[in-house]
C-alpha cells in the first residue's frame, strides 16, 4: 500500500512534522510504500478564483495556474492512504494546508467529490503552546477531508502537552494501515 503523508509546517522538526514520522514509521514497518511531502518545499499559489470562481477547475478538473499543485494532487491520486498533517495558528489550519486544499476542491468539484472515495485518509492537527484551538482546527480539516470524499480513518489533535502518548499512538495506528 502507497501512504502519502503530506506536512504542513515550516518547521521541519516540530510537533507537526513528529506526528507524520510517528504514523509513517508504524506503516513502514507493516511494509508499506511511504513517503512525507512538505508542502512548504513546494511552490502552491493561492486560488485566483478564474472566470468567477469557477474556470477550468470547474469545467475540466484542473487548476491553469503553473505551480507544484498538480505535482503533487497526482501523488494523492497515486497513494492509497493519505496522512494530512497541519499546525494550529490561531485556532485554524496553516496557510499552506489552506492553500493546497483550497485548490483540491475547487478541481475536485468537477468529478463530484468522487475520485477520492476509494482512499482513506488521517487528519492531524498539532498544536504547540497552549493547545488551544486544536479542535476546531482539526473540525476545519475533518471537512475538507470529508467533502474531497477521502474515507476517514481518524482525526487526532496532538499538543505539546500530550504529545508523549500520542506519538506513539499515532506510530501504532501507522501498522495498523
Amino acid at each position: 500500500m502507497k501512504i502519502l503523508a503530506i506536512q504542513t509546517s515550516p518547521n521541519y522538526n516540530g510537533l507537526t512534522a513528529s506526528t507524520a514520522n510517528s504514523i509513517l514509521n508504524g506503516a513502514k514497518s507493516n511494509g508499506h510504500e511511504v513517503e512525507l511531502i512538505n508542502l512548504n518545499d513546494h511552490i502552491i499559489k493561492k486560488c485566483k478564483a478564474c472566470e468567477t470562481g469557477w474556470g477550468e477547475c470547474r469545467s475540466k478538473g484542473e487548476c491553469i495556474l503553473e505551480d507544484d499543485f498538480q505535482k503533487l494532487r497526482e501523488k494523492i491520486d497515486e497513494s492509497d492512504f493519505l496522512v494530512f498533517t497541519t499546525p494550529v495558528y490561531w485556532h485554524d489550519i496553516s496557510e499552506s494546508a489552506k492553500t493546497f486544499l483550497d485548490r483540491l476542491r475547487r478541481c475536485e468539484t468537477h468529478y463530484n467529490f468522487q475520485r477520492y472515495t476509494d482512499k482513506t485518509a488521517i487528519g492531524i492537527a498539532a498544536a504547540g503552546g497552549s493547545g488551544n484551538g486544536a479542535a476546531r482546527a482539526l473540525y476545519l480539516l475533518e471537512d475538507y477531508i470529508k467533502r474531497l470524499g477521502f474515507n476517514i480513518f481518524d482525526l487526532v489533535t496532538v499538543t505539546q502537552k500530550n504529545k508523549s502518548h500520542k506519538l506513539p499512538m499515532l506510530e501504532e495506528a501507522g501498522k495498523l494501515i
